[in-house]
């Protein structure tokens, strides 16, 4: 994949593609909603007023970062910020260091450099080299005038550990703290969803017999493809998935080591990034990341994983 595909790829995902602020509807008995899109709605005509003269370039630019927890609309309002600006780089946290991985760290710096906006969502505090790689990139881009939008990566496992994440996140990026303004978005999961963990699979001839007649499905053996994964740039997971409307597995059983589930954990957010729905034969969603993994420092990727392959899998079974 070319790196032009790799900088074109990061914009909203598809399931917040019509995102705006005024599909935003906040809570009333929660003010710091309607505030928070107030001010994200002056942001950004802060952000389009900056290329307008010597004098505004001078100016520091916006950065803000949306502070809450889980299903309370944070990736809703990064995302129509980033349509309002228009002009903006938007990805998740891992996107950016994979970026990194495969670009370098200057050209990333300089294809980013162009944007009036880069939106990081869900930015992740559990890998100590890849917080301070990504502290050092947004500091470049900063000094380069570049505004910058970030949310935490709260989940509804981690919660009980303690809801808002701002002062881990200030913390972490040191230098660039006092430049963050931080937007404090309270409030229940207005999808008052649960975790989906242990979901069994389905029985392998049902997985199988699904993706005959179509040709936008695709069918794997659940080892073969983390097999493949192992040779795959996780920036070009992607790519795996053009043209797909369907991944089926079947074997479905436990990753043996934390590199395997890391990998995983990127297969699964491109597939929920493109609303892709999946068939899960084998154990299914059961005991896929140990109980060591759940309770070690990636907990909270491993958690979100298998929120969304729980929600996928519901997608892909209504499809049966």
């Amino acid at each position: 994949m070319p790196a032009e595909r790799l900088l074109a790829e990061l914009v909203p995902p598809r399931h917040f593609a019509q995102a705006s602020f005024d599909s935003y509807v906040p809570d009333a008995s929660h003010p710091s909603q309607a505030a928070t899109v107030a001010r994200l709605r002056a942001a950004a005509g802060q952000i389009a007023d900056r290329r307008g003269g010597l004098f505004k370039r001078r100016k520091e630019p916006v950065a803000v970062y949306l502070d809450g927890g889980f299903g309370v609309g944070k990736t809703h309002l990064l995302t129509a910020l980033a349509h309002a600006v228009g002009d903006a780089a938007y990805g998740t946290f891992v996107e950016y260091t994979n970026l990194v991985g495969a670009l370098g760290f200057l050209p990333t710096v300089e294809a980013l450099a162009t944007r009036r906006l880069v939106c990081i969502d869900e930015f992740e505090l559990d890998d100590p080299g890849d917080t301070v790689l990504m502290s050092r990139l947004l500091r470049e881009l900063a000094d380069r005038g570049v505004a910058l939008a970030a949310t935490s990566n709260t989940l509804p496992g981690s919660l009980g550990e303690g809801r808002f994440a701002a002062d881990d996140f200030l913390r972490e990026i040191q230098a660039l703290a006092a430049r963050f303004e931080v937007l404090r978005v309270d409030g229940d999961d207005y999808r008052h969803r649960s975790v989906v963990t242990d979901a069994e699979g389905l029985p392998e001839q049902v997985v199988i017999d699904a993706v005959a007649g179509r040709p936008d499905a695709t069918l794997d053996d659940f080892g073969a493809l983390l097999d493949h994964l192992a040779h795959v740039h996780p920036s070009r997971y992607g790519a795996l998935l053009d043209g797909v409307g369907l991944v089926a597995l079947s074997g479905v059983h436990a990753v043996p080591t934390q590199d395997v589930a890391l990998r995983v954990v990127v297969l699964v957010d491109r597939l929920y990034d493109r609303d892709v729905p999946v068939l899960l034969g084998g154990a299914g969603e059961r005991g896929l990341f140990s109980a060591e993994m759940l309770a070690g420092g990636y907990r909270k990727k491993y958690y979100r994983a298998l929120s969304r392959l729980g929600s996928l899998a519901a997608d892909g079974s209504a499809l049966l």
